[in-house]
């Protein structure tokens, strides 16, 4: 399907509430999520997976440098202490200690170097898996959610980055350098492992404390910025009509408050990392304090040789380090998946099923409704619709805002399913094939359809009118352009006129006319029409009639929402959408135009 955009129209009927995403999930996935490592991120993220992986083998690899740099240090440390030989004296060690320092330079470099590339790969495949299974889970799932979407595919998601970079490393560094030397202490000194042991707990324990202080903090922090942009996006785009009711300066106060809420979540979030950062600083410090006084000890009454207690030295901060560092990076995890789990939230939400016959040509074939009622804040809207949409003819439907028009149009294309009622579509040989058993795909190939806000791709005036229909000549296009007035706009900003993502540096109705050019230009046997004049002017309005005009003699079929006079007259049949109570549903009227 040919399409602009997916907003909502005003008059689109609402669930009884917006989905909220941050909402909980059942107890198996939130005890997964709150795993260190959240299973689903490592399972279908695949620029996660590789980053884990290869994490795990540098931290082989810094584990192995960690300990032929202590062994190199205690042999070369006695040897100077005991025997009085400078480390020169004994070149092996010696290489093997610059060896190894260099080796595990080089792997922090990488591995840092790798992390934000894997972060900026895994926010980027998350966002647009997000964005599609939204998409395809149809208008009526993304009603009243757009902004809370739109936030956690911008700011919320980019919380991984911090624990994809900082947490995860440190994770798999706690797996794999802090067993590794605490084997070697135990083969040196079992006493210095026994030490080791013992204390070692107290990182984690008092990582769980501190965690328990600050448990939730950030889904509530990532709550507040989510209902923040959501307030902010949805106050920018009602700012016109706002403005035109002398209400402007009404909201300020909300997002004035929600904005003092999310200082306060981030501010008390920082004073618990400080906290936690102290804390397990002086923990491990301490720790190791414990080894080296034992040690210390030993070496005065001469129970220990010097070579291993030096080497234990070494070690030993290696053991604490990976865990005081998990702890410190501890919040930054939860931000992370706090936002892993918002995300999965979205993904893991069932998908609408899909039918496995093919569309018969929309060229031939009509469509249609029977009693279709779909449910709405207010009851029912539309109620009982009942439409017939023959091939080569225009029909508009009309009714109040709010009256269920644009829903509709999601009904009749499969991309809503009706409360009751169905969606047909006849072939021309009379077979009737329900739209639900159609492939959706076959089906909206055959459609150009055009909303109220139309969303252009990004490119030139040129391109992005070429790209509708590119095996269409140059004067196809302009003859297209003519028609609904795009000439206007090419003689005075030029073909190469750039046009922004979204249709940035155009008008809202020269978006309208570039859209309705592409409608013109494109193959598609159906085209839909959602108030194609909202935003243009009475002499452009003729455009729009002449541009219906030019499908209905080209044999297209139109559907047009329409709620001014003189686009309804432009209809062969004009079909009045009616709401009703939950109850019972009403009738709509059809009329010829």
């Amino acid at each position: 399907m040919t399409t602009q955009t997916a907003e909502p129209a005003p008059d689109a009927a609402v669930p009884p509430g917006p989905v909220d995403v941050t909402a909980a999930v059942d107890e198996p996935a939130r005890r997964a999520s709150r795993a260190p490592l959240d299973p689903r991120l490592v399972r279908e993220v695949r620029a996660a997976r590789g980053h884990v992986l290869r994490t795990v083998a540098l931290g082989v690899v810094q584990a192995l440098c960690v300990i032929a740099t202590a062994l190199a240090v205690g042999a070369l440390g006695s040897r100077l202490l005991v025997d009085g030989s400078r480390p020169t004296d004994s070149p092996g060690w010696l290489a093997v200690l610059a060896l190894a320092l260099a080796v595990r330079a080089a792997a922090v470099l990488l591995e840092r170097a790798t992390a934000h590339r894997a972060a900026t790969a895994a926010i980027a495949e998350l966002r647009v898996r997000v964005v599609a299974h939204a998409a395809r889970l149809g208008p009526r799932a993304g009603a009243g959610r757009g902004a809370d979407l739109t936030s956690l595919v911008t700011t919320g998601l980019e919380k991984l980055r911090p624990y994809l970079v900082g947490y995860v490393p440190q994770l798999m560094l706690a797996a794999t350098v802090t067993p590794a030397c605490l084997l070697v202490i135990a083969l040196l000194d079992p006493l210095s492992a026994v030490i080791a042991v013992v204390t070692l707990p107290l990182i984690p324990v008092f990582m769980i404390l501190i965690g328990k202080l600050t448990e939730g903090r950030s889904e509530r922090l990532l709550a507040d910025m989510r209902s923040l942009w959501a307030q902010l996006l949805d106050l920018v785009d009602g700012l016109p009509t706002l403005r035109a009711l002398g209400r402007e300066k009404g909201p300020e106060r909300v997002v004035h408050e929600l904005g003092e809420r999310h200082r306060r979540s981030a501010l008390g979030s920082l004073r618990y990392a400080f906290l936690s950062s102290m804390v397990l600083e002086l923990l491990a410090t301490l720790c190791v304090a414990l080894v080296a006084v034992s040690i210390g000890m030993r070496l005065v009454y001469g129970e220990m040789e010097l070579a291993p207690a030096l080497a234990i030295l070494v070690l030993a901060p290696e053991v604490y380090l990976p865990l005081r560092a998990v702890g410190s990076q501890y919040h930054a995890s939860t931000d992370g998946l706090a936002a892993v789990t918002a995300a999965f939230e979205v993904l893991e939400e069932p998908l609408p099923a899909d039918g496995s016959e093919p569309a018969p040509d929309l060229a031939t074939a009509a469509l249609r409704l029977r009693g279709v009622d779909v449910t709405s804040r207010e009851g029912l809207a539309p109620a009982g619709l009942d439409l017939d949409l023959a091939p080569g003819r225009v029909l508009a439907l009309t009714g109040a805002s709010g009256a269920g028009k644009t829903t509709a149009v999601w009904v009749l294309l499969g991309l809503l399913e009706p409360t009751r009622g169905r969606a047909e579509v006849v072939a021309a040989d009379g077979a009737v094939l329900p739209v639900t058993a159609l492939e959706r795909e076959s089906l909206w190939r055959q459609v150009a359809l055009l909303p109220q806000r139309p969303v252009l791709p990004a490119g030139t005036l040129a391109s992005v009118l070429a790209e509708a229909a590119p095996s269409a000549d140059a004067a196809a296009r302009r003859e297209a352009a003519r028609r609904t007035g795009l000439d206007a706009v090419i003689a005075e900003r030029g073909p190469e006129a750039p046009v922004g993502r979204g249709g940035q540096g155009l008008s809202l109705g020269e978006r309208q006319r570039l859209a309705l050019a592409r409608a013109l230009l494109s193959p598609a046997p159906l085209v839909v029409l959602d108030e194609p004049t909202a935003h243009l002017d009475g002499a452009s309005e003729q455009k729009v009639l002449d541009t219906i005009a030019a499908l209905r003699a080209q044999g297209r079929t139109v559907l047009l929402v329409a709620h001014r006079s003189r686009l309804i007259e432009a209809a062969d049949t004009m079909v009045e959408v009616h709401t009703a109570p939950a109850a019972g549903p009403a009738r709509q009227e059809v009329s010829p135009a």
